[in-house]
């Protein structure tokens, strides 16, 4: 732990969230159309309809705003999933969360040809909990019950299920493979702000809730017979805790699509600045979630410039090596 009283920890969390609002702001002035500070402050105070001035009010602006909500509900789920689970590979991306909620998507798209946001959201939110439900019951199978390394290969299984499911169905309904191959990389360039006011209603009181039972999932970390020895009900806990993940996982989707590996290395960041205390943990993944989805989607726009890279490709290079050195000192390889 790097952050160690209190104090500490409030002005690491301040720094933090000034560290975002500066990526976001860096968010609406880089890219390949060539903008400055000047001109997003007069995209909003003076508008004249000028390229760069739409610009940046109607493509950078949702990418900022999206990429931080994002990236903050990826990180959050992360972080309960792990506490929940024990498991330091617990995230939406790893545990087929992710997939299961594109999945569902890509059978509204092809099948039902649903195109309502509000639709997208709750096609999402089922694809998750089914996904959830599933990797749950295959994890608790067996005699030793529900298992750290059990849950990670139900969960890897089921995304490799969805994923291969995924690709059939587009590789015979070709006119869906063009509305949701670029979604399906993770990305948020092209999104509307619609998108996200879609489901802020659900994250954001998921976000909040989070954060208030934090304390109560401290107390379940020290153990089921610790928690109900002082009188915690753990069962309502997990399943509070379960439907949090659900939202803020299939909410994510739904607006960029499956990203990965954020939702694994926030919470390990975040650990490692102020402890195992959840009270700061939460608060602490979401403001970095949302600062790592920026700054990649930053980087996602020179590194094949004029194109772009999807921000998913971008946060797989990030998270790839500290997810193998987690899943190496995580399972006690040497």
């Amino acid at each position: 732990m790097v952050l160690k009283s209190n104090q500490l920890k409030i002005f690491g969390l301040i720094i933090g969230i000034i560290l975002l609002i500066v990526l976001m702001f860096g968010s609406l002035i880089l890219g390949y159309t060539d903008t400055s500070w000047k001109l997003a402050y007069e995209a909003f105070t003076s508008f004249d309809g000028s390229n760069e001035h739409i610009i940046i009010q109607n493509v950078r602006l949702p990418r900022s705003l999206i990429g931080a909500v994002v990236g903050a509900c990826l990180a959050v789920a992360g972080a309960l999933m792990q506490a929940l689970t024990k498991n330091p590979l617990a995230s939406p991306d790893v545990f087929g969360i992710s997939a299961g909620a594109g999945f569902f998507l890509v059978i509204g798209v092809s099948i039902f040809y649903v195109d309502s946001l509000q639709a997208f959201t709750w096609i999402a939110f089922a694809g998750a909990a089914f996904t959830a439900f599933v990797v749950y019951f295959i994890g608790s199978f067996g005699r030793e019950g529900l298992t750290p390394m059990k849950l990670t290969l139900a969960g890897a299984a089921m995304a490799g299920l969805f994923a291969s499911l995924t690709q059939g169905l587009l590789v015979v309904n070709e006119s869906a493979l063009d509305q949701v191959l670029f979604w399906l990389a993770g990305s948020v360039q092209g999104r509307k702000l619609e998108s996200l006011h879609t489901i802020l209603p659900y994250v954001i009181p998921a976000l909040i809730i989070s954060m208030i039972m934090a304390q109560k999932i401290n107390v379940l970390t020290m153990g089921e017979a610790v928690a109900k020895g002082l009188g915690q009900r753990t069962g309502f806990v997990k399943i509070l805790a379960a439907l949090i993940i659900i939202v803020l996982g299939g909410g994510a989707v739904a607006v960029a699509g499956p990203i990965s590996f954020i939702g694994i290395v926030i919470p390990h960041f975040a650990r490692f600045l102020v402890g195992h205390d959840h009270r700061w943990i939460i608060p602490y993944s979401a403001v970095l979630g949302g600062a790592l989805l920026v700054i990649a989607d930053i980087l996602a726009r020179f590194i094949i410039m004029p194109e772009e890279v999807p921000v998913g490709v971008m946060t797989a290079l990030i998270g790839t090596p500290v997810f193998v050195y987690i899943a190496r000192r995580g399972f006690g390889q040497k």
